[in-house]
């Protein structure tokens, strides 16, 4: 605990004096800041096991996290899958080892069934609003082309 509070002192101590230099990384222009980055992204990844292979791997998981950015994604959802997984995988497998296999374990008691039952309506609503909207983009597109 001590351990924190010396580090946020030094912080302190250095980022108040230092904030107007700190400011001016503002003013690189976004192509040579964004190389830069890049560059000492590959220089520690490089570092840690002296592996073109670790690169390889980083800029593979660098167009992995591309594409879901260039398809708007939010990226909120992504995380909390990300983090929460894994506990709900163990979870899952947990109360499956205890009610031996039988998936109305969740139904019987009322929180799970009622939450389950809330899951179950906004998937259902998600599903009809974007049907809803896929054949209202028809109707346009086929009123537009009759015309």
């Amino acid at each position: 605990m001590l351990e924190l509070w010396v580090g946020n002192c030094f912080l302190l101590l250095l980022n108040v004096p230092l904030v107007r230099f700190w400011l001016s990384v503002f003013k690189i222009p976004y192509n040579v800041l964004f190389r830069s980055i890049l560059f000492f992204c590959c220089i520690g990844t490089f570092s840690i096991n002296n592996s073109l292979h670790d690169i390889y791997t980083t800029a593979a998981f660098g167009l992995i996290g591309y594409i879901p950015m260039r398809l708007s994604f939010d990226p909120a959802p992504l995380m909390l899958g990300f983090i929460l997984g894994p506990m709900l995988e163990e979870y899952f497998r947990r109360s499956m080892i205890i009610s031996r296999g039988n998936f109305l374990t969740f139904f019987e008691h009322p929180i799970s069934a009622t939450l389950l039952s809330v899951l179950g309506l906004f998937i259902s609503w998600q599903i009809f609003a974007t049907l809803k909207a896929w054949r209202a983009a028809l109707a346009s597109d086929a009123n537009a082309a009759s015309d």
